[in-house]
């Protein structure tokens, strides 16, 4: 697959010119266990030296998911909801945690609680609520469930939506959902892409958040592979620094 990159090499540029820093961080979503797309995932990221934020779904995990990735330093495991259920009223958008609901608190905490038993020394205190939708009141729960911060999609209103409670949002997802899957056109992509680094050029987001790409391994093509290894390349030899979001506590 040929993606013409020189929009995106030219925005690059100017931040460059501009010497502004770009810190950039990838999540992948729904992890349950060891399968080949884990492996694969997990070996790009190896190769490309970039952190891996897992967004594990605490309920589900499997112990041979602790096998395969808990002795890889670059990989960091986040709490991704409780079950990965959709809660959300008949006609809302899906979401698990998108509602108040009784039982939603207790499985906050259970889902930390789980993924320290399977990463007593990897885990970081993340939120990541299943189909990026969280009510406003249940982010306001998350200090008292032991939680640090939160992470869904678009930039962030705040960096801290509550006091000790950071957002780190994600702002980059190729695959086309709404068209049944595979990957988004790139000719839509990096467009978008630029358009999110001019925004933040510019002041209307929040330049200081570190730009997100969001995968989600189980349901990736080789076109989807192939880009998120492309963009990935393509941001770091621009001049964008992969961080991890252990460091950023």
């Amino acid at each position: 697959m040929r993606i013409d990159w020189s929009d995106l090499r030219a925005e690059l540029g100017i931040w460059r010119a501009e010497g502004r820093g770009l810190p950039i961080w990838w999540r992948d979503d729904d992890a349950v266990a060891a399968t080949a797309e884990l492996t694969q995932l997990v070996d790009l990221a190896t190769e490309l030296d970039v952190s891996l934020h897992l967004a594990v779904i605490p309920s589900l995990a499997e112990d041979s998911l602790a096998d395969a990735i808990g002795a890889r330093p670059l990989v960091v495991p986040m709490v991704h909801g409780w079950a990965h259920l959709n809660h959300a009223p008949e006609g809302e958008k899906k979401a698990e945690f998108g509602h108040p609901r009784p039982e939603a608190a207790a499985e906050m905490g259970l889902g930390l609680t789980r993924l320290k038993t399977l990463f007593p020394a990897d885990s970081i205190d993340l939120f990541v609520p299943p189909w990026n939708r969280m009510d406003a009141r249940l982010i306001a729960a998350l200090p008292s469930a032991g939680y640090a911060g939160v992470s869904t999609f678009t930039p962030r209103k705040t960096a801290y939506p509550m006091p000790g409670l950071v957002q780190i949002n994600t702002h980059l997802d190729p695959i086309f959902w709404r068209g049944g899957g595979g990957l988004v056109p790139p000719e839509q992509l990096i467009p978008a892409l630029v358009e999110t680094l001019q925004d933040r050029r510019a002041g209307v987001t929040d330049a200081t958040e570190p730009l997100g790409l969001l995968t989600h391994h189980l349901v990736h093509d080789a076109a989807i592979w192939d880009f998120t290894r492309g963009v990935l390349e393509e941001l770091l030899a621009g001049g964008a620094r992969a961080v991890s979001l252990r460091d950023l506590g």
